[in-house]
């Protein structure tokens, strides 16, 4: 008999799909490419860090490393709720966006759990606080505030790896 592998529920695509549903469903009707979304990942779980509500969760040492490591795991959870209508895709010669599905607004209303509606919140309280900014300036805003995260996301910066 094969044994199969449990299916992780913490930092995971699904967890991380999760947030993109409810953070997009906050930007609504404006979108956000994959780099605004890293970002806005970051702030909606670390929002303290960026003078706002108290963060979703722990803050650990070196989270900046999360920061920087989290592209593509989110990606794949765009992908995974983009397969259930969650999450919609456009793309155009400026590249790829990501817009709140047709379901979305239904399942962020369903879902009552506590935890879910302090992520609503934190959501709301990115997309109020970051919308207007294009990716590039929220790079910038966090870089020039990188302090926050340690020295690990001060030095990715200065060699370059922050993405452009």
């Amino acid at each position: 008999m094969k044994k199969h592998k449990p299916l992780a529920a913490f930092n995971s695509p699904f967890e991380l799909g999760v947030r993109m549903v409810y953070l997009l469903n906050s930007l609504q009707p404006a979108g956000a490419d994959l780099q605004k979304l890293v970002l806005l990942d970051y702030a909606v779980v670390y929002s303290d860090d960026l003078g706002g509500p108290p963060s979703l969760h722990t803050p650990v040492p070196y989270r900046g490393s999360e920061y920087l490591s989290r592209r593509d795991l989110i990606a794949q959870s765009l992908y995974l709720m983009s397969t259930r209508g969650l999450v919609a895709v456009a793309m155009d010669e400026t590249g790829i966006t990501y817009f709140a599905g047709d379901t979305a607004r239904t399942m962020v209303g369903a879902l009552t759990a506590p935890y879910l509606r302090e992520l609503e919140g934190r959501c709301r309280w990115a997309a109020a606080t970051f919308a207007t900014l294009s990716s590039r300036d929220m790079t910038d805003k966090f870089a020039q505030q990188g302090h926050l995260w340690g020295a690990e996301f001060e030095d990715a910066g200065a060699r370059g790896l922050a993405w452009q």
